[in-house]
């Protein structure tokens, strides 16, 4: 998979997802509870720097080499 997240589009992807998996940890008397776990997709994006709808759209945040 090649590179194509950006640095700060890479933090707010780990950010956001570790958010996502505390919340599911921290309410554990919802109802929905288990839609926190959504967060792993932007955390592992943000934890390989590759997003495959990225890959598909063509959008690359990274800066070219």
């Amino acid at each position: 998979m090649t590179k194509n997240v950006g640095s700060i589009d890479r933090i707010l992807r780990i950010v956001i997802g570790l958010a996502l998996l505390a919340g599911f940890f921290l309410n554990s008397d919802g109802s929905y509870r288990w839609l926190y776990l959504i967060g792993i997709v932007p955390l592992a994006t943000g934890l390989m720097s590759s997003c495959p709808l990225y890959s598909i759209f063509g959008i690359k945040t990274c800066k070219s080499r």
